[in-house]
């Protein structure tokens, strides 16, 4: 495994991270303007006739749910995502992007290849049109329909101890390290095209590869139990499972700068499994609940 590359041509990270204006941010900001010119509180202005607020997509559980909801084997409904999920899938739809019949909450395939039209619509390409939303995107397509609540964004993509990770990424790291008491090494970041056995895992963020050298088979298992705390779907990879050393490999969930097989691994690590191409039993040690870096944050 070798350390991160920089970011190659075309590639444009934290672009999903620049919130666009508007123009429900305008309207709003024009009528607080209003408000305050003509003495009107708050308060009255929300109850001017005709006035309504608008509903709420949860990003948190929408992310979680096209995360998880492509890998399933049914058209079950991640819990606590429906409501998202419908409010997202009725704008596709009357988009001419997503056939009726897939408004259901439940974000599969489907829904899926329809938010990838949307974000392409946007001028999007490559991994900034994966079908996993972003925040930018997700405000676009809401605009006059919902409004983003628990928005996520994977931060600024920098180098960090010879690699190319996100900010947020190396925040959960971080944190991983404080809670170990240790310093551990990467062996391959994010945003890296370098190592042709991880199948494009590194293309996006949120993405790690972590060296074991030195470590006892029960330390191993500790980090990876403490990278599972803060957020990451991880797990210890060994040379019979594919030809590669002894290493951790780590994504992290609710990264909305994954690749496509990155968010393959997130969904079936919630599922149970061990995130790699024989989708066997998860080989790693429980953590429950499992979290995402948020969740961690407010625990």
């Amino acid at each position: 495994m070798t350390p991160g590359t920089p970011v190659g041509p075309g590639r444009r990270p934290g672009r999903r991270d620049r919130p666009a204006e508007t123009v429900l941010d305008r309207r709003r900001l024009l009528g607080r303007a209003a408000a305050a010119t003509f003495g009107v509180g708050a308060g009255l202005l929300a109850a001017a006739p005709g006035w309504a607020a608008l509903p709420e997509v949860d990003m948190e559980a929408l992310i979680k749910a096209a995360q998880i909801d492509p890998r399933r084997a049914d058209t079950a409904i991640t819990t606590g995502s429906r409501d998202s999920v419908l409010l997202v899938e009725r704008a596709l739809r009357d988009r001419g992007l997503l056939a009726a019949t897939y408004v259901d909450g439940h974000f599969g395939t489907s829904t899926v290849a329809a938010y990838a039209a949307h974000q392409r619509s946007l001028g999007y390409a490559g991994l900034d049109a994966t079908g996993l939303p972003g925040l930018t995107s997700l405000r676009a397509l809401g605009d006059q329909r919902f409004t983003v609540v628990r928005p996520l964004t994977p931060g600024a993509v920098l180098d960090f101890r010879g690699a190319r990770v996100n900010s947020r990424t190396r925040a959960m790291l971080l944190e991983a390290e404080r809670l170990l008491g240790r310093q551990l090494a990467i062996s391959q970041g994010s945003y890296s095209t370098s190592d042709p056995t991880s199948a494009g895992t590194h293309d996006g963020g949120g993405a790690l590869d972590l060296a074991v050298d030195g470590m006892a088979g029960t330390y191993r298992t500790t980090v990876v139990r403490h990278l599972r705390r803060v957020g990451f779907a991880a797990w210890l990879r060994t040379p019979a499972q594919g030809d590669w050393p002894y290493h951790i490999h780590a994504v992290a969930l609710a990264d909305t700068d994954q690749s496509a097989p990155a968010q393959h691994q997130a969904g079936d690590y919630y599922l149970g499994l061990n995130g790699l191409a024989n989708r066997g039993p998860d080989d790693g040690p429980v953590v429950s609940p499992v979290l995402t870096w948020e969740e961690y944050q407010r625990s």
